[in-house]
């Protein structure tokens, strides 16, 4: 259907006045109706010429500002429900409202898009709910909620699709939901059964099982692609909270679909900046980093995190031959639109292959979304005055390949890089697991020769070989 508004649009160029049921209807249809129809989180419904006439003048002004549809990747790979228009489109809409936003021929007009109640991807296997209501306040600043909810599975399963469904739609912003196998998750919850957890779950999740944002769709996995979730995992759902002016409560919920095991070992890729410190007023600070694939992977989604001071970030995939590909792109960073960005296709990368990330962050008084008024340095951290750079790639890797050499490969490159930042030692990061964490602290008496708390270069070396030599 897109295609199909991008050609009117050479049309309208050319000279004929564009009309809503010839040309407007199918765009805002596509891109626009998931939202913006009765009962759901949008202010208003786009489902009728009448709604559409009396906004065209604000449609124009947000579709041109790119501001709606909320999609912040830039062109480039193709991601699954794509909400980005394109500039013939954009401009379709801003001469429709120029010229006076016209109705036109009611047999131009395509059928108003149909929502069916229920489950969209159909009756799920196990469907999980909130532990409790949740009461978000008339207002306030926006709240970031986890809800710890334990699967109690006696056996292994393997999910296949991943639905949510907003307890209410006026109040919840957006949605993820981690996977906690070591009970961390718990230990934060306590006996409430949930935590504040503004940057993320607050513990390095054994996965990601899916997203959701207002207009989002059931997430179906490719063929031969399956999550595995094993026995005793418990569900993290990070819950994105906006007040809307009166007291509300919210009891989400979610439904997965099982499968059949998949044809090839899943992980999880961190690429993590920890030396974020950023001077009052600096309006173009970047942080450069990444981390080498050790086998051929297919990239399934790539999740960006960042927090309010970051207005740029780009991944890349730096290939062995030095070609660089576009994993994402976001040019106007939003917090308060983050989300995972699932590819319409998997993006194959060899081994060797550099997984790049670039940030780029305003801690100057010009920028709106600045907690800090007057600016104020921000270190790396959690809470909202701190700053992160984070990107997770879901990645499956080549049916036979060695999943747990690929793990430790990983590791073994999060804690040379974590080490060669020249942090003390004690302040370990979260990707790195209990065991490697274990060696890491006896690092200070075992390898850090002149005490200093710190590893120099041959220090590095020698402790990298120890862990290695652990792994075997």
């Amino acid at each position: 259907m897109k295609w199909f508004a991008v050609l009117l649009g050479c049309a309208a160029s050319a000279g004929a006045v564009p009309t809503f049921n010839k040309d407007i209807a199918p765009i805002l249809y596509e891109n626009c109706a998931a939202c913006h129809r009765p009962g759901q989180v949008a202010p208003f419904s786009l489902l009728t010429y009448q709604d559409a006439a009396r906004r065209a003048k604000l449609i124009a002004s947000v579709t041109e500002k790119r501001y709606m549809p909320p999609w912040k990747a830039e062109p480039g790979p193709h991601f699954l429900n794509e909400r980005r228009l394109s500039d013939d489109q954009i401009a379709l809409i801003r001469d429709w409202a120029a010229q006076g936003a016209p109705e036109g021929d009611a047999a131009d007009k395509p059928a108003a898009p149909s929502f069916p109640g229920g489950w969209e991807a159909g009756e799920p296997d196990k469907i999980f709910t909130m532990p409790s209501k949740f009461a978000v306040p008339a207002d306030g600043p926006d709240q970031f909620r986890c809800f710890v909810i334990p699967m109690n599975l006696d056996h292994d399963v393997f999910v296949k699709a991943f639905e949510f469904r907003p307890g209410n739609r006026r109040v919840v912003h957006h949605a993820v939901l981690f996977m906690d196998m070591n009970g961390a998750s718990r230990r934060l919850a306590g006996d409430s059964g949930s935590y504040a957890c503004f940057a993320g779950p607050g513990f390095v999740p054994l996965g990601i099982l899916g997203g959701w944002a207002p207009g989002s769709s059931p997430e179906v996995q490719h063929d031969g692609i399956s999550i595995p979730v094993r026995k005793g995992t418990s569900l993290v759902l990070q819950l994105h909270y906006h007040p809307d002016g009166k007291p509300e409560t919210d009891e989400s919920s979610m439904g997965l679909t099982f499968g059949e095991p998949p044809n090839t070992a899943l992980s999880l890729v961190i690429v993590n900046s920890r030396g974020i410190n950023i001077a009052p007023g600096d309006s173009d600070y970047v942080v450069k980093t990444g981390v080498t694939l050790p086998q051929d992977v297919e990239v399934l989604g790539v999740t960006p995190h960042a927090h309010y001071l970051c207005k740029d970030m780009k991944v890349d995939a730096r290939l062995p031959d030095g070609t660089v590909e576009s994993l994402i792109r976001i040019k106007d960073w939003d917090f308060n639109w983050q989300g995972q960005y699932r590819y319409a296709e998997p993006v194959k990368l060899p081994k060797g292959t550099r997984v790049e990330m670039e940030y780029t962050y305003d801690n100057s008084a010009n920028n709106p979304r600045n907690p800090a008024n007057p600016p104020v340095r921000v270190r790396f951290g959690e809470q909202t005055t701190d700053e992160m750079g984070l990107a997770f790639l879901a990645v499956a890797l080549t049916p036979g390949a060695d999943a747990r050499a690929f793990q430790q490969a990983l590791i073994l490159e999060y804690v040379d890089q974590f080490l060669a930042q020249g942090e003390n030692i004690a302040d370990i990061p979260p990707e790195i697991p209990p065991a490697q964490r274990t060696a890491l602290v006896m690092a200070e008496t075992l390898f850090d020769k002149d005490h200093d708390g710190k590893l120099d270069e041959d220090e590095r070396k020698s402790l990298i070989d120890f862990l290695r030599s652990r792994m075997q």
